[in-house]
């Protein structure tokens, strides 16, 4: 009797053990096959976003609505339709594919920040502004410096100057060489007529950091406004040698044209 019992026991067992390695076996296919899905809708979007990059708007919708069949739960992808649907014209559907990542990550900032940055550009400035600087207090996102200077240039396309000025000057107290901050601070300022505050603004970023065709240009400018021929010329020359085909070049050939 002792044997049978043994014999039935370990009968049992081998079954109980064919039955979970057929589970595992089934369990680790569809586990390949979901990272597979997963890495294929990773790699369209990468390769869409690329595209977008270059201005191929055809091959980036194909890329990336490819990706969002192979993984819709994916906000990445959502993300970077948003972009695509901006850069087509076509709002509404950008607005969907914003809300749709916001829903998957609520909390992630970039997300977020990209839908703000929207948002201002559509005209729905309080939205914008308050998710920008919801962006620029997560601890998590990595550039609050943006989410502030963001936050600026909204304001300041409805006139609200005072708030502009204040998120330029709280990015660059978070980092002092950021060159949008700068820029922007700087262009408000020589609106606003404080010329040689921008000027000096403009001369200190150029004299320690790498310059940006947006930044010479605006040495140009504020240079001449003050009678600095020499550092108005310096800043030209280095414009026509390090950005030859940018636009801040060209505005420099018509403002050098017409001078008045």
């Amino acid at each position: 009797m002792i044997p049978r019992a043994r014999g039935l026991t370990i009968v049992r067992c081998a079954v109980l053990i064919c039955a979970l390695a057929a589970t595992a076996c089934v369990h680790q296919t569809v586990t390949v096959h979901q990272a597979s899905v997963s890495d294929a809708a990773s790699y369209n979007v990468q390769l869409g976003v690329a595209y977008l990059q270059q201005g191929n708007l055809a091959l980036a919708k194909e890329k990336l609505e490819r990706a969002a069949e192979e993984n819709g739960s994916d906000p990445n992808v959502h993300s970077a339709l948003a972009l695509l649907y901006e850069r087509l014209g076509d709002d509404h559907k950008a607005d969907s594919e914003y809300r749709a990542a916001l829903r998957l990550a609520p909390r992630n900032p970039e997300v977020s920040n990209n839908y703000a940055v929207f948002l201002c550009r559509t005209k729905r400035v309080d939205e914008g502004v308050r998710r920008l600087l919801e962006a620029a207090h997560d601890p998590l996102y990595r550039t609050p410096e943006a989410a502030y200077t963001n936050a600026g240039v909204c304001l300041r396309a409805v006139h609200h100057d005072a708030e502009a000025q204040a998120n330029f000057q709280r990015a660059l107290q978070i980092r002092p060489n950021f060159a949008e901050a700068v820029y922007q601070l700087g262009d408000l300022e020589f609106s606003q007529g404080h010329t040689r505050q921008a000027k000096e603004r403009v001369q200190r970023y150029l004299e320690t950091y790498n310059a940006t065709p947006e930044l010479l240009l605006l040495g140009v400018r504020t240079s001449r406004s003050v009678g600095d021929r020499v550092n108005a010329e310096r800043y030209a020359r280095r414009l026509r040698v390090d950005y030859p085909d940018s636009e801040q070049t060209r505005a420099l050939a018509e403002l050098t044209a017409n001078p008045g």
